[in-house]
């Protein structure tokens, strides 16, 4: 049975903005860069600000197709040892963004938490979000602490720092190929 939050139904967005900016954030943690270099935020600023309303809606849109598709390799990794995804992933998620007052408010980690959950059971997480309503300000950086969070635990799992947006940009330069 189909559902209406099946990635089939889902936009995927601008996939290679939204991983620009998860991996500016992952080279600026691994260089020991924890905060947010006021030069670099000026010109994420000046890019998201180009973008207008519709080129932001494609970047959130690709920053959930993201999350999918992190999700599903973090899935069938954990699967292939017998473990589950989600026990593993979501707490992981939760106590880290716990530590991240400053930017993730406790108001949202719920619904992160859920966006994880979606796209772990296969779900799309942007449709899963909007049946709640629209995306809130409040939101956007948490959306994009999640899929860093991902990112790097994918990295950390296969001791490669540029492994999770690698795969990433394999995946659409095979998509464009096809």
């Amino acid at each position: 049975m189909s559902s209406s939050c099946d990635p089939k139904y889902a936009p995927v967005g601008d996939v290679g903005a939204a991983l620009m900016m998860i991996d500016s954030r992952l080279k600026s943690v691994y260089d020991g860069k924890t905060e947010t270099d006021p030069e670099q935020q000026a010109l994420m600023d000046q890019f998201t600000a180009s973008l207008g309303p519709g080129g932001a809606d494609a970047v959130l849109d690709g920053a959930c197709t993201l999350i999918f598709m992190f999700m599903k390799w973090l899935r069938l990794a954990y699967e292939d040892h017998g473990k589950d995804v989600i026990e593993y992933v979501v707490p992981n998620l939760v106590a880290t963004m716990r530590m991240m007052p400053r930017s993730v408010g406790p108001e949202v980690i719920p619904t992160m938490a859920g966006l994880v959950v979606a796209a772990g059971t296969g779900l799309s997480p942007n449709l899963w979000r909007k049946q709640y309503g629209y995306w809130t300000e409040d939101e956007m950086t948490p959306l994009e602490a999640t899929a860093f969070l991902l990112a790097e635990h994918i990295n950390r799992l296969t001791d490669d720092r540029d492994f999770a947006t690698r795969m990433i940009t394999e995946a659409l330069s095979s998509a464009d190929e096809g």
